[in-house]
């Protein structure tokens, strides 16, 4: 199975509508939504009126662009946003003195989405991956047994050893503590139709999610193409729901 998932639902007019339309395509088959953006109100209101999969673009790196946000609120993200992309490094280590903001800003973010949505996220992820950032795993925030996002996978030889081996960290946690994907790639680059190719096979004996942002234009151009309908033609396409559907049926055999 393949779940094609578009973020940054409700960021800014354009992200919303270019999503509902490759969602209308058949083009995706899920969207991560962000909260406190200037598109989020208008957002929720059009994804009610559809069956589109909906989960929280947890955003702790981009400002918020909503017109009333909390000071309580700013005030936490101002001080994560300012520790999370002043060093690369930042990710990896677990900063004890921001622990309570990064509790108190997923619980804000997953509050008003369920004001917006009227439910709880169909599933997890974040906006540039911070989703698994140490403060995040190590300090145990995210829903145990929730649906969410796993890290990029790459093969032998694509990344260095340390690189493999982190991931290989996070995809133990994930495993252990989440449920996910087996493998998770970006679409980019859109012209390595070999590379996408193969990915879309691995959706014949495994679960795979693919991220795309229709918001950029060679991608929605890509999507819409029919080079990818062509490639998506013959591949089972579901949703983060799916996979606790999969899971119990694995459990049974």
């Amino acid at each position: 199975m393949v779940i094609i998932t578009a973020d940054d639902f409700g960021k800014t007019g354009h992200a919303t509508e270019s999503i509902l339309k490759c969602f209308f395509k058949r083009r995706i088959t899920s969207t991560s939504a962000m909260v406190f953006m200037e598109d989020s109100e208008r957002a929720a209101s059009l994804a009610s009126q559809t069956s589109l999969e909906v989960g929280l673009h947890i955003n702790f790196t981009m400002p918020f662009s909503a017109e009333r946000v909390s000071p309580e609120i700013l005030k936490h993200h101002k001080r994560v946003v300012s520790y999370l992309t002043k060093n690369k490094l930042a990710q990896v280590i677990y900063n004890p003195l921001l622990a309570d903001s990064f509790h108190h800003l997923f619980s804000s973010q997953q509050k008003e989405f369920i004001r917006l949505y009227g439910r709880l996220p169909d599933f997890y992820n974040g906006h540039h991956h911070m989703h698994l950032c140490a403060n995040m795993l190590l300090g145990r925030v995210l829903p145990e047994g929730g649906r969410i996002r796993r890290t990029f996978t790459f093969d032998a030889g694509e990344k260095d050893f340390f690189n493999r081996l982190y991931r290989y960290a996070l995809d133990a946690l994930v495993d252990g503590r989440f449920l996910s994907t087996d493998s998770f790639f970006s679409i980019l680059p859109i012209e390595d139709h070999k590379r996408l190719q193969n990915i879309l096979h691995r959706s014949a004996r495994s679960n795979v999610e693919i991220e795309v942002h229709p918001e950029n234009a060679d991608e929605v151009e890509f999507l819409f193409s029919d080079r990818f309908r062509q490639l998506i033609a013959s591949v089972h396409m579901g949703t983060f729901q799916d996979l606790n559907i999969r899971r119990q049926l694995k459990n049974r055999l």
